[in-house]
């Protein structure tokens, strides 16, 4: 029962999906946390971080486009958002804004997990926030022949300049053994929903795809790459892995395996 010592999370998305609200609103109650989470956007971002401060709210999970812009309106950067530049995560202690960025923590633990390969070679679309978070979790990993596509020239030359890695504007034209897309097309009710982000030549000649979008879970790249046997990480794995660390961050708790499984596939059913 929501009362006076309720505390409340958010999320602050350009699209607000419903995964987080209900991963969280499901772990709370199975566990007796007196926290209730809700789904905001905005066009105003600085208006928004001032509300987390100013009405106490605990935590705020930051999604695209104000993974960057948020930053200027925080009164601390953890070391884990200040090496890329890009905040998916604020939490609030008595009134200080703290941003981190777990989505470099969920990426790099998926890269390990799945055992990729350090050796291959690797084609990452995309030099946004979340394009950030992706790139240099590969960094970290031991991966040295990566290529950065990004329409914008200027923020993909410096990334690439930034981790020592390539940059060219389209992802076409060269062959890669891991494909990762971290751009917004394939993404539920976007414009490109039903576009590949990369080609069927390409992921036909790859061994792996990865695709961070979480909504669908099943994009039209990983659904391609699925058809033609290729080894696949979807967004639904990234969106999970970050929120039980959102999760520890605002509540001091973290579920076990099983009930964060249980949790994931609730989310995911809604």
């Amino acid at each position: 029962m929501i009362n006076r010592d309720t505390q409340l999370c958010m999320s602050l998305a350009g699209r607000p999906g419903n995964f987080g609200t209900r991963f969280h609103n499901y772990l709370y109650e199975k566990l007796g946390l007196n926290f209730i989470y809700k789904a905001f956007t905005t066009q105003d971002v600085e208006a928004a971080v001032k509300g987390v401060r100013a009405l106490g709210i605990r935590g705020c999970a930051v999604s695209m486009p104000f993974k960057e812009s948020c930053m200027s309106f925080l009164d601390t950067i953890d070391p884990s958002a200040k090496v890329i530049d890009s905040v998916n995560t604020i939490v609030n202690d008595g009134g200080h804004l703290t941003g981190f960025n777990t989505d470099y923590i969920a990426v790099k633990s998926l890269i390990d997990s799945h055992r990729l390969d350090t050796a291959a070679r690797v084609m990452i679309r995309g030099s946004g926030g979340m394009g950030k978070a992706v790139i240099a979790a590969f960094r970290d990993a031991g991966f040295k022949n990566v290529i950065i596509a990004a329409r914008n020239e200027q923020s993909g030359t410096a990334l690439a300049r930034q981790y020592g890695f390539q940059w060219q504007p389209l992802p076409e034209g060269i062959q890669a053994d891991i494909l990762v897309n971290v751009t917004p097309i394939g993404m539920a009710g976007g414009s490109e929903s039903d576009a590949l982000s990369f080609s069927e030549e390409m992921v036909a000649a790859a061994s792996v795809v990865f695709d961070v979008i979480a909504l669908p879970a099943e994009t039209p790249v990983i659904r391609l790459a699925q058809k033609l046997n290729k080894k696949t990480i979807s967004g639904a794995e990234v969106i999970a892995l970050q929120a039980v660390e959102q999760f520890a961050m605002y509540t001091g708790v973290r579920p076990d395996d099983a009930l964060i499984a249980e949790a994931a596939a609730f989310a995911r059913a809604g």
